[in-house]
């Protein structure tokens, strides 16, 4: 006859940890304030932690009247954290870090496709579509492409 007594699992592992990551181009908004609300309420209610980090990336639009105004607002909600506020931008080192050792160990590439060139191989019929990598041109280290003020994004390798 199986126990009464009911098993929990350890919860050492399973304690959450949960973040609002806003972006401080403007206002907190109410979509902003209600992701964080549940967050922050799901936090308290299971014992886990609340993280802010600030998405500070977009340096032409990000300042630092905006952020205060996100972290009055958050304060004005009653809603305190538990980590943070952590600074997304301040990681830009460790960041470029990882880029080099995955570019280095072939688990990521530099793709140099214009808009034109990804929004056609998107529209090609299922049959004809082929990795972005296969594109001419979306590996392209030629000092003419990458001088001539094309600014490529990190693609991740498909692993062959």
């Amino acid at each position: 006859m199986p126990s009464a007594e009911r098993r929990v699992p350890s919860t050492e592992y399973r304690v959450p940890r949960l973040r609002f990551a806003p972006s401080p181009t403007g206002y907190l908004h109410v979509g902003g304030a209600r992701t964080a609300l549940f967050n922050w309420f799901f936090a308290k209610r299971t014992g886990g932690t609340f993280i802010l980090r600030i998405e500070d990336t977009d340096q032409a639009r990000s300042t630092d009247a905006h952020t205060q105004v996100i972290l009055d607002g958050l304060r004005w909600l009653g809603v305190t954290w538990d980590e943070g506020p952590y600074f997304q931008g301040a990681e830009g080192a460790r960041h470029r870090a990882a880029v080099e050792r995955l570019l280095h160990g072939g688990k990521a590439y530099r793709c140099f496709c214009s808009k034109a060139e990804l929004e056609a191989a998107r529209q090609a019929p299922p049959a004809a579509r082929r990795p972005i990598a296969t594109i001419v041109g979306a590996i392209d280290w030629r000092p003419t492409r990458s001088s001539a003020g094309s600014r490529p994004v990190l693609r991740s390798s498909s692993g062959s």
